[in-house]
């Protein structure tokens, strides 16, 4: 089966019109049946976050939380909420806890920094990693190409499946170390997490620039390159039951309307029925 989302559901204005931001994310349920959180990415949310995004979903709805920063090295000497390794991981399965006890925890996202590259020292990091999340299905992007170079490439995707990490196939400009290839293999039989960014070279790597944001997911796919991408989809779905795909290229809002037309070229009807709340309660 494949899902096909966007990253967050506060922003794209193209789906909503005059809908308050509260009540986006039923709206947004309409059209598409999972969504990547990023805020949990700044910030550890709140339990009472996600209990308000998991009672606003209908019931076959599903999440896709990425980790906090302190969990995947991009801090960088800014300050960690936490103070171990311990207790920043507990605090993550607490937060999550309501969209897993209510079956709509799809995966967690472990997405890397450019630095994070392929030694020795970053393997057994993983392996911990891998180690406190428990039974949590978490997925991993690299944005470091020495991971799938010639001589590495067959080795990491190995060890991804022995440790049972889910593959993220990511599409992004080729623009040097700080951006991987598209690699379309599976690591598990169940889940493949695919994220489509855009392929704006120029922009990718302008971190210095104040709207670096902007110009880096500033794409859209043409009809030739999503069709490329069903194909490629397909052939996925022969060595993986549940492929997950998201759209980052929101910059000057091409998400919604690339997933849209993906989802028409695999046939597929996204929507899933806008569940019914309690406004009483």
């Amino acid at each position: 089966m494949i899902k096909i989302g966007l990253t967050g559901f506060g922003d794209h204005e193209e789906l909503y019109g005059k809908i308050k931001p509260a009540d986006r994310l039923p709206a947004y349920s309409a059209h598409f049946p999972i969504v990547e959180i990023d805020s949990s990415f700044y910030a550890v949310q709140p339990v009472r976050n996600y209990e308000k995004w998991v009672n606003q979903t209908p019931e076959a709805f599903q999440f896709i939380v990425k980790a906090y920063q302190g969990m995947t090295g991009h801090l960088r000497g800014k300050k960690n909420y936490y103070d171990t390794p311990e207790e920043m991981y507990r605090a993550f399965h607490t937060s999550i806890a309501p969209v897993r006890s209510a079956g709509k925890l799809a995966m967690a996202l472990f997405q890397f920094p450019p630095w994070f590259d392929c030694t020795k020292d970053n393997v057994d990091f993983l392996r911990e990693a891998k180690e406190r999340l428990l039974d949590v299905p978490a997925a991993i992007e690299f944005r470091n190409d020495s991971w799938y170079s010639p001589e590495m490439r067959e080795r990491t995707l190995r060890f991804l499946e022995q440790e049972g990490w889910i593959h993220t196939i990511a599409d992004e400009p080729q623009a040097g170390s700080g951006s991987i290839p598209i690699v379309p293999v599976a690591t598990r039989p169940d889940l493949t997490y695919v994220r489509l960014h855009g392929r704006n070279t120029t922009g990718w790597n302008q971190s210095s620039h104040p709207d670096w944001r902007k110009l880096r997911y500033l794409y859209r796919y043409s009809t030739e390159e999503l069709t490329q991408w069903r194909d490629r989809l397909l052939e996925l779905e022969q060595t993986c039951k549940n492929i997950y795909v998201v759209f980052n290229n929101n910059s000057a809002g091409d998400a919604t309307p690339n997933a849209q037309e993906l989802q028409s070229l695999l046939g597929i009807d996204g929507g899933l029925a806008p569940r019914q709340l309690d406004l009483f309660n």
